[in-house]
């Protein structure tokens, strides 16, 4: 039984079941993203899409510290970022910008990330991106596209070039700015990030050192690219581990913030 079924008993009525599991899922998402520090005040998203022949998405209320979200509070939009249903919150037209036009024109992006960690800027801003000499960075190798610092990602003509840096990638990085995933699943966008985080952690310990560190092979590259794209094709591994982690927030918190399921 997986931990978030213990939050199906509170689905509202107007819900449907598939629906608010996935709330269930994304809420807990974004508070295990509180709980190792990868949030940027109430900035950034995640969003994923909402079963059905619509192209509507769930994303956090744009106010709320993600710490705060649950999967009562989470709003729907569309591809433009209008609400889909009532609402006391808005979104962000920046986050609206990025991701709908990911959902909309990826039917692969169940599921999109965006991140402005420390490490992830740091990489972000570094002439050479991401390195794959390290034991993350090499799962990464041939996934990673690059898309220019183009301000605030706030204007409409943008989304024609973000799309067309990102092509058939899975990782964009996005120059001075942070890091993005897209992924088929939130349970498969979980892993890929926290690999592509732990590679940024790792390289700028290494730069930090004074040196570029010790070479990889582009074999060993590519064979550990193919291994850490297909060793979880389900995306088991980074349920269970979403799953470990919402158990560990919530010793820790010990119902200092609210409770995701609500």
């Amino acid at each position: 039984m997986s931990i978030f079924d213990e939050g199906m008993a509170t689905r509202p009525a107007e819900i449907t079941e598939a629906e608010w599991r996935q709330r269930l899922e994304l809420a807990a998402c974004y508070q295990v993203f509180d709980f190792l520090g990868w949030t940027e005040s109430i900035f950034n998203h995640i969003s994923v899409r909402v079963p059905g022949s619509e192209k509507h998405y769930l994303v956090n209320p744009f106010g709320l510290n993600y710490a705060e979200i649950t999967a009562s509070n989470l709003i729907k939009v569309d591809v433009n970022g209008r609400l889909v249903t009532p609402s006391a919150y808005g979104g962000n037209r920046a986050g609206f910008i990025i991701h709908g036009a990911v959902h909309d024109a990826r039917e692969d992006a169940h599921c999109v990330m965006h991140t402005h960690t420390d490490s992830g800027m740091a990489v972000a801003c570094s002439q050479d991106g991401i390195s794959y000499d390290n034991f993350y960075g090499a799962q990464l190798f041939g996934r990673v596209a690059y898309h220019d610092f183009e301000g605030i990602t706030v204007h409409r003509d943008e989304q024609a070039r973000l799309l067309a840096s990102l092509g058939n990638k899975n990782i964009l990085v996005l120059k001075n700015h942070g890091l993005l995933v897209v992924e088929k699943s939130l349970m498969k966008a979980f892993w890929l990030m926290w690999t592509l985080q732990r590679a940024c952690d790792v390289q700028c310990r290494v730069e930090a050192m004074g040196n570029k560190g010790i070479p990889v092979s582009d074999t060993i590259r590519r064979q550990s690219a193919f291994d850490g794209e297909n060793f979880d094709p389900e995306g088991l591994l980074g349920q269970k581990m979403l799953e470990a982690m919402v158990r560990k927030m919530d010793i820790v918190r010990n119902n200092l913030y609210p409770n995701f399921r609500s």
